[in-house]
């Protein structure tokens, strides 16, 4: 009995099989979700904190933690996406990056240990830039030259 003729669905990879994806996309999707999982773990922290201490402002206190978590579901998402090869998780995880950029020159204009935390949220950013602009990424992600 032959099969039926199979269409690829909305969520499939651009690119073919997940086990086809470069290098350089799992690496930004390593570090996408790796950042994430910073965010989500401070938020959790905050969490802590409010039942572990008594915060000044409560209302702030609660605000300041879920608005954390809700900021870790972007990057986390984005690298779930880049890691199935998912087009639309490329300009997500950009944002994301584009943003720690300037976060980290900023914390690291701080001093101390901040400079350290400042220079290594910065160079994460960047090579994740690097990695999703290149490309045999944008390739694997189904996103193609601009036709001239």
């Amino acid at each position: 009995m032959p099969t039926p003729n199979k269409t690829p669905s909305a969520g499939a990879p651009q690119g073919g099989a997940p086990s086809d994806r470069p290098r350089r996309l799992t690496a930004a999707a390593a570090l996408t979700a790796l950042e994430g999982a910073v965010v989500a773990a401070f938020g959790v922290v905050s969490l802590v904190k409010l039942v572990t201490d008594k915060p000044d402002g409560m209302v702030q206190a609660v605000t300041m933690a879920v608005t954390v978590l809700a900021l870790a579901v972007l990057p986390l998402a984005a690298a779930r996406g880049l890691w199935l090869c998912r087009r639309w998780s490329r300009g997500p995880s950009m944002i994301v990056q584009l943003i720690a950029l300037p976060s980290g020159y900023q914390m690291a204009q701080n001093g101390g240990v901040w400079t350290a935390g400042g220079i290594l949220i910065a160079l994460t950013g960047a090579a994740v830039l690097a990695c999703l602009v290149n490309p045999t990424a944008t390739e694997a992600l189904g996103i193609g030259p601009r036709d001239a």
